[in-house]
């Protein structure tokens, strides 16, 4: 099965001619039709929402097109929340799930009036002193042993530093009713990338279970079901995509058996952050470099510093080389970047079409967990991001760095003066 990029090749390059690579590149067109799709999926239930993970990409431009759409935003840090509030999202739109977190983040989240979702039953005390305790409140499950799903990339249940065990989730909404909470959310996220069909029904039915017990045993009403994140993408061309509407029918028929009868109005939530927007984004790079050694390599002018992803994972992004979509992959590459690390690899072994210096590669998939994830290693600079529209014109929507953003926090040094005056290199 042929994986070809959402921007043809003649496109690319007059971005290119404009925004010189690397750069991160959206579709404006297929985000909204997923969010839509993903409404629609949930439609049968009248208070759903889509919680957009902000981690996934964090670009206010981004975050604009969801709102639009109808999703709210789960943030995880002081900056997601400011973000959040810039972008116009306001009080119940906003779910903070965040771990280990310091007062200061929690005193901002009640100044918005946002859904806090606690990780932990000793929040409970540290929230009352930094913000104070809200009438509605989430909490983050972890089932430990109680469910087997996970992978390589978010471990085991039992592995994981999130959430509260059952029991202290029952110990939890006692103390927080004798606080004054009267509703109460409940959570998990036990995947990332799950290409499962069953997960979010697996899901589904252990918070539904764990809801109905504590509503029948300590009366504790329940506004919210936040399913969470973890449905995958398919990266490799032989994957297929995640049938949202499948599922949500499964999720459906579990509501209807074990929420429905106990006559709580309960909102159904999900928090997908790949799923939204990770195959509607690309990274485009141009090939400077060749080396003929003990292997074939093809050095790109991006790195791991633009692409986390396959460094640190191992994690397969598809690789097209802009117009040369129908030629045979009939060379073996390497194709690598600059950083003095070796595994700063985008592709190792890689069958590919000959590819020749100044030829543009086209990395899929990183629409989430891609731009988000980058780092300054070795002094490398975060590239340009640009977004797509549907007419076919695009816009920067965030400019590459500069090494002046680099330097800029020595500037309470007696460096910086000097840093400063030799990188007047803004494009």
């Amino acid at each position: 099965m042929q994986k070809l990029p959402f921007c043809p090749a003649e496109k690319l390059r007059e971005i290119a001619s404009v925004c010189p690579t690397p750069f991160h590149l959206y579709d404006e067109q297929g985000i909204r039709l997923t969010a839509r799709r993903v409404r629609e999926a949930f439609s049968w239930n009248p208070g759903f929402r889509e919680y957009f993970a902000v981690k996934a990409n964090p670009n206010p431009h981004i975050l604009s097109i969801l709102k639009g759409e109808g999703c709210g935003v789960d943030c995880a840090s002081l900056t997601e929340l400011m973000l959040a509030q810039a972008v116009g999202f306001r009080g119940e739109e906003i779910m903070f799930s965040s771990n280990m977190t310091p007062g200061e983040e929690y005193r901002f989240a009640r100044e918005l009036g946002v859904i806090v979702n606690l990780d932990d039953i000793t929040h409970i005390d540290f929230l009352k002193e930094n913000g104070g305790i809200p009438e509605k409140i989430c909490l983050r499950y972890n089932p430990g042993g109680e469910l087997h799903i996970g992978n390589t990339t978010m471990g085991h249940p039992w592995d994981a530093k999130y959430g509260l065990t059952r029991p202290q989730i029952f110990r939890a909404i006692r103390l927080l009713q004798a606080e004054g909470v009267k509703q109460f959310g409940l959570h998990t996220l036990l995947a990332s990338n799950s290409t499962d069909q069953a997960y979010y029904p697996t899901i589904a039915k252990m918070l539904f279970k764990l809801a109905k017990e504590a509503h029948e045993m300590i009366g504790a009403e329940f506004f919210m079901i936040n399913l969470s994140g973890g449905i995958g993408i398919p990266y490799r061309p032989q994957e297929t995509s995640a049938d949202i509407f499948e599922i949500s029918r499964e999720v459906q028929k579990l509501f209807a058996e074990m929420i429905a009868p106990s006559g709580m109005n309960v909102n159904i939530a999900s928090e997908l952050g790949r799923y939204m927007t990770g195959p509607h984004g690309c990274l485009v790079a141009t090939a400077i470099h060749e080396k003929h050694i003990y292997k074939e390599y093809i050095g790109l002018d991006a790195c791991a510093a633009n692409l986390m992803r396959p460094a640190i994972y191992g994690a397969y992004h598809h690789i097209t080389v802009a117009g040369k979509e129908n030629l045979p992959n009939d060379h073996i590459y390497d194709v690598v970047g600059s950083l003095c690390e070796n595994n700063d690899k985008f592709a190792v072994d890689r069958p590919l079409p000959k590819i020749e210096i100044g030829d543009l590669v086209v990395i899929h998939d990183t629409g989430a967990h891609g731009y988000s994830m980058g780092y300054n290693y070795n002094g490398k600079l975060r590239s340009a991001e640009i977004l797509l529209h549907p007419d076919g014109t695009f816009d920067r929507i965030r400019r590459a760095e500069a090494p002046k953003d680099y330097f800029a926090t020595l500037d309470e040094t007696e460096f910086y003066e000097k840093l400063v005056n030799q990188t007047e290199v803004d494009k």
